[in-house]
């Protein structure tokens, strides 16, 4: 068995190897992109934990609204936007959103700025979920092994 840290300094834990799981086409969206996994380095199983940071011109994922899982945002550093179904919406380092699993609320974050945007992302981890991505041909299901399975929105397998 690993042995897990006790504490660790965030910023200095590996990005994630695997930069995007989406199909080719559409993770064009998300370049720019850094996610530094932190919950999994502690062993936690109920929910995940990511240090993301988005270079200028970087999206943190497709729009997408969650069938279950809960999400929460809280901005470190930078001023990211903020795409919801209500629009558009500034964000600022101190500012934090949430999106409640099954509202139907698709969003993701833009850096439209010129310095790096960084955030800290915490969603849980139940079964069952799921995620709709109204902007793009991309369905997501996640399956009993706990894995998301992506398809194209006719069910064709990526």
């Amino acid at each position: 068995m690993t042995e897990k840290p006790i504490a660790v300094a965030a910023a200095a834990v590996a990005p994630r190897a695997t930069q995007s799981r989406y199909p080719a086409d559409l993770a064009v969206k998300v370049a720019g992109r850094e996610k530094r996994v932190l919950g999994d380095l502690f062993g936690l199983a109920s929910f995940g934990v990511n240090l993301t940071t988005l270079k200028p011109g970087a999206q943190s994922s497709l729009r997408h609204a969650h069938f279950v899982q809960d999400e929460f945002i809280y901005v470190l550093a930078g001023t990211p936007t903020l795409l919801t179904d209500a629009g558009e919406t500034p964000l600022a380092p101190g500012m934090c959103a949430g999106f409640k699993g099954g509202s139907g609320d698709a969003h993701c974050l833009v850096n439209r700025g010129t310095e790096d945007a960084v955030v800290l992302e915490v969603g849980d981890r139940l079964p069952g979920d799921g995620a709709r991505y109204p902007d793009d041909d991309l369905a997501v299901v996640m399956g009993a092994n706990g894995v998301y399975r992506y398809s194209r929105r006719d069910g064709t397998p990526i």
